[in-house]
């Protein structure tokens, strides 16, 4: 098990326990860390800095282990890819208009490349993506494939100074050390470049409704953000301008319900009637507890 402390106060941490572990170690395996499974409500001691407010696991797994899990973890959120890459275009369009063919981009935490084959629709070809899941990279488009690395984000994985634009969507929340991550990002973006992330609000709606039983408490999130951290995590590491953003999240109706924690003797009935009333694919669009950052070189 590793400790960890505040990424933003460092040795200056003080903290309190906000909630206890509460998973069995024999029980994890590569489906606790597939994106979007059914919430399971199991999560880390989490403990909250008194200074700053970032909330925070630890102790935790070994940073290698969590890694080899990523890595043998399933692609399961096909369906849902096709809402989440538009919401991410709407954004990096509001964000960065001055799109051209020649706009060099690396999603980082891609997936299958579901927001990167649409950024190829517009005419970019110069996509690339990082990501640590063999299965996802192994559903990727012929031609993106072989412009994404499987692998996690680490120093001189791409050169100095070589992309306009580096997204990283629902991605930072599940990293060891956000600060070599952020600093990583900036290295890679071009003057002038952005860099565009999402990820949950700890002050969002779902945490508000739900408390501990939200779904952003979860086993794979070890940094958890609200808006101060999160820029305040992106000023640490050498951004100065920053923006940050409520998102809107597009999701089918089964799909919203599917991540509430209600217990599954009342849901699998709810979900059940929704496909019988030919309701669940019904698009619902919510500010339900995620934040965004535009943050420029």
């Amino acid at each position: 098990m590793k400790n960890l402390r505040c990424a933003i106060c460092s040795e200056k941490t003080r903290t309190r326990l906000l909630y206890r572990a509460n998973f069995d170690f024999e029980k994890l395996n590569e489906k606790t860390f597939s994106a979007r499974r059914i919430p399971d409500n199991i999560h880390y001691q989490l403990n909250k800095c008194q200074n700053c407010g970032l909330i925070f696991s630890s102790p935790i797994l070994a940073e290698k282990k969590i890694i080899r899990f990523y890595q043998k973890s399933k692609f399961t959120y096909e369906k849902e890819a096709v809402y989440l890459a538009q919401t991410y275009l709407s954004y990096l369009k509001t964000f960065r208009s001055n799109l051209s063919p020649k706009t060099k981009i690396l999603d980082i935490g891609c997936g299958n490349g579901f927001f990167l084959s649409e950024i190829y629709k517009l005419g970019i070809k110069n996509v690339f993506g990082i990501e640590p899941s063999k299965e996802a990279v192994s559903k990727a488009a012929p031609y993106l494939k072989k412009n994404i690395k499987i692998d996690v984000l680490h120093k001189n994985i791409f050169p100095k100074s070589h992309f306009d634009i580096i997204t990283s969507f629902q991605t930072l929340d599940h990293v060891v050390n956000p600060n070599e991550f952020v600093k990583i990002v900036y290295r890679m973006l071009k003057a002038e470049g952005i860099a565009l992330f999402v990820v949950h609000d700890t002050n969002g709606l779902s945490v508000k409704l739900f408390g501990e039983k939200s779904p952003i408490f979860d086993i794979e999130h070890i940094y958890l953000f609200n808006k101060k951290t999160l820029a305040g995590i992106f000023r640490k590491n050498g951004f100065k301008k920053i923006k940050i953003f409520n998102v809107n999240n597009k999701y089918p109706l089964i799909y919203w319900l599917k991540m509430t924690p209600l217990p599954p003797i009342l849901k699998n009935p709810l979900m059940t009637i929704l496909v019988n009333l030919k309701l669940a694919k019904i698009p619902l669009s919510l500010a339900a507890g995620n934040i965004g950052i535009a943050a420029y070189k």
